[in-house]
Order: C-alpha cells, then structure tokens, then sequence
C-alpha cells in the first residue's frame, strides 16, 4: 500500500506531496534553487539542520556550488564573510507564509518573525505593502553583528 506525505498549512490547508514545494528544483540542476533534503541539510554558515522550510535560504557561490542556509540572516553574513558580490549570483528565500521559493532580492521583508536562528525576517513576494526592501533588510541585519 502506497503511504501519500502531505504537508499541513496554517489554517487548514494541505498541499499534496512533496513535488508541490519542490516543484522546479534540483539536487544539482546549475541554476535555480535545489531540492532540500528537510531535517537532514545543515545551514552552511551555522550547521543547525534545515527544518523550517518558511525561513530557509540558498545562494549559490562564484563557482555555483549551491549554499543552504537555515535563515535568511546566516546567508546574509555567510555572503558577506565570504566578500562575494552582493548583486551577482543567484539567491533565494522561502516565503514565510507558503515556503515557496523567491528571488531574494525582488523579495520584501517583514521583521518580528520567530526564525531559527533569531533574525527575525520573513519574506514575501514583492509588491507586498507590509514589507521592507532586500537592501534594508539586509542592512539591519548586518548592523545586528551576530
């Protein structure tokens, strides 16, 4: 007998399957966001397991090996200990409310969020009211020197 995996959602909802969220990605397709292998993957900034898939973030490196991060803070310091160009190479955040992945920098964010490793930013599709731009986003969290 075939088990079906559904993930449940804030109020309800199921999506089906796992293909539903990681539809698009790869393990190691060259471009675009990988498939994260939840609670296995570790953050490559702090080493904490990837559990939280609303928080999650991936950036890929000059050489376009892909870095996975377990919140938008650690890629932010992860890229800017490494020296790596802010504007080149890919960079993607989950959107806090459906864990879908976002251009990081097209991205806003909200802050007062619970996030793993207490950064406090969630993101969301640009265009959302509620939310500060990447730069100030990333602005504050530099200025926090965690």
């Amino acid at each position: 007998m075939k088990r079906r995996v559904f993930f449940r959602l804030a109020g309800g909802g199921a999506l089906l399957g796992p293909a539903a969220f990681l539809s698009g990605c790869s393990r190691d397709g060259g471009q675009g966001p990988v498939a994260v292998q939840w609670d296995r993957d570790v953050c490559a900034r702090c080493g904490m397991v990837l559990g939280e898939r609303n928080y999650a973030a991936q950036r890929r490196g000059p050489d376009g090996k892909p870095h996975l991060f377990d919140d938008f803070g650690c890629a932010v310091f992860y890229q800017n200990a490494k020296g790596w160009d802010d504007a080149q190479g890919e960079f993607w955040v989950a959107d806090h409310r459906s864990g879908s992945w976002l251009d990081a920098r097209r991205a806003v964010y909200v802050s007062g969020r619970r996030t793993p490793m207490a950064y406090g930013f969630g993101a969301l599709a640009e265009g959302s009211p509620e939310g500060i731009p990447y730069a100030e986003a990333r602005r504050q969290v530099l200025a926090r020197g965690k």
